[in-house]
C-alpha cells in the first residue's frame, strides 16, 4: 500500500471504480444471455425489447469508458448473428 495520503485515496477510488465497472460488465452479460434465451422462443416483440436493452447497455458502457467502442461493436455483431442463426 502507498505511504502518501493522496496515493492511498487513489487506490481506494480505483478499487471502487473497478467494482462498478465489473458490475456493469456483468449486467451486459446478463442482458445478452436473456436475449439468447428469448430468441429460442417465438415472442418477437419481447426479443426486440431485450435486444434494444442489450444494445443500450453496450453503448452506455462505451460512453462511460468501461468498454472500448470496437469491443461493444463486436459484442453487438456477434449477438445479432447468433439471433439470426437461432431464429432462422
Amino acid at each position: 500500500m502507498a505511504n502518501i495520503k493522496s496515493a492511498k485515496k487513489r487506490v481506494l477510488v480505483a478499487q471502487r471504480n473497478a467494482q462498478r465497472n465489473l458490475a456493469f460488465k456483468t449486467s451486459i452479460k446478463t442482458a445478452v444471455k436473456k436475449v439468447l434465451v428469448c430468441a429460442q422462443s417465438e415472442d418477437k416483440s419481447e426479443l426486440q425489447a431485450l435486444l434494444s436493452k442489450a444494445y443500450q447497455l453496450c453503448d452506455k458502457a462505451v460512453a462511460k469508458g468501461i468498454l472500448h467502442k470496437n469491443t461493444a461493436a463486436r459484442k453487438k455483431s456477434r449477438l445479432t448473428k447468433a439471433i439470426n442463426k437461432l431464429t432462422a
